[in-house]
């Protein structure tokens, strides 16, 4: 297995653990449309435990074009930007330089993304546990997790249009 190798650090594939995605939809306070959110993590479950999973997202991000702890890229502007979302038949696939994660999007969710043509995604570099695939995760968890202020500020942010296959 080769290892990345860039200015802000090395990282195996292995060291990302479980990478899952989870979306919802909500309002935008400005004008009240709307919109499609998509926060992107992983479970810490890599092999080297949660601190070196945190480590290897952080650095498979930045390798990514996408700085953790900054104002949000716009994908439409930074048409080079190895970060895609495909939204075909219910699904969002999110493909990054080091993994593709699925999400089997509800219908509000698939109407926010279509009506806008984008998303707003949050890639957290602080692992998520709790939010495993199967177990029930409950609004007011996801709240918690995706609104506490040191995921958020050691997160990357990033805006992304969908693409479809038709």
């Amino acid at each position: 297995m080769t290892t990345p190798q860039t200015s802000t650090g090395t990282f195996t594939p292995a060291q990302l653990g479980t990478i899952t995605l989870i979306g919802w939809s909500g309002e935008h306070p400005a004008d009240g449309a709307d919109v499609a959110f998509l926060l992107v993590y992983s479970l810490g479950d890599g092999s080297e435990g949660p601190a070196g999973t945190e480590a290897a997202v952080r650095v498979s991000l930045e390798r990514a074009g996408l700085p953790v702890g900054a104002s949000p890229v716009h994908a439409a502007e930074q048409p080079g930007l190895p970060v895609k979302l495909l939204v075909q038949a219910g699904q969002a696939v999110l493909t990054l330089p080091h993994f593709t994660a699925q999400y089997p999007a509800p219908p509000e969710w698939l109407a926010a993304a279509d009506a806008r043509g984008e998303v707003n995604v949050m890639f957290a570099t602080r692992p998520w546990p709790q939010g495993a695939p199967g177990r029930p995760v409950s609004e007011e968890q996801l709240r918690s997790f995706a609104a506490d202020p040191e995921v958020i500020t050691t997160a990357a942010h990033c805006v992304l249009p969908i693409r479809t296959l038709g």
